[in-house]
């Protein structure tokens, strides 16, 4: 009796596995409504940073839209400020970008829940006044509400940007 009691208390299990599993949301997919015009607007935004369209930059930004990585000692950004600093850069710079990947998705039932479009590449930036060059490889991440970017992440090779600017890491003399 012992047997068939542990015999049946496994089978019930077995057959509640694809229920219990079914009855859960997916937290994520690559496949939604708005994949292409959340691309689009990715797209447009990275577009007229190597044209160097501040103005296009900041009109693919939701008005409230916080962007974060960027500024320096700074941890995030408002449009105002993202306008501000990337007016600066695009006076100082020529941003061309190559390798780039998209990869638009749409995240339920989980702390990022939204359609995001994740965007990698490398940004070579050229110095106008010495025409010196630093490639830069980067993530982005951004959050896309009513076909606009509402939030931002940058992730970028700091070190690179350090050495551009003519900083050295030495180890330590121990």
């Amino acid at each position: 009796m012992k047997i068939f009691k542990t015999v049946m208390a496994c089978l019930i299990t077995m057959m509640l596995i694809p229920v219990i599993s079914h009855a859960q949301e997916p937290v994520s997919t690559l496949e939604f409504q708005n994949a292409a015009k959340a691309l689009e607007v990715v797209q447009k935004y990275t577009k007229a940073l190597q044209a160097g369209d501040v103005a296009t930059m900041t009109a693919q930004l939701a008005p409230g839209a916080m962007v974060y990585g960027l500024g320096g000692g700074l941890d995030s950004l408002n449009v105002s400020q993202h306008k501000d600093y990337y007016t600066n850069s695009t006076n100082q710079f020529k941003h061309t970008l190559s390798q780039e990947l998209y990869l638009p998705v749409k995240v339920t039932n989980n702390w990022n829940e939204g359609e995001w479009v994740l965007s990698w590449g490398v940004n070579t930036i050229q110095n106008k006044a010495t025409g010196k060059t630093t490639r830069i490889p980067y993530h982005t991440a951004g959050l896309i509400v009513n076909g606009k970017i509402a939030r931002l992440h940058y992730w970028y090779d700091m070190l690179n940007v350090l050495r551009g600017q003519g900083y050295e890491i030495k180890p330590p003399s121990n």
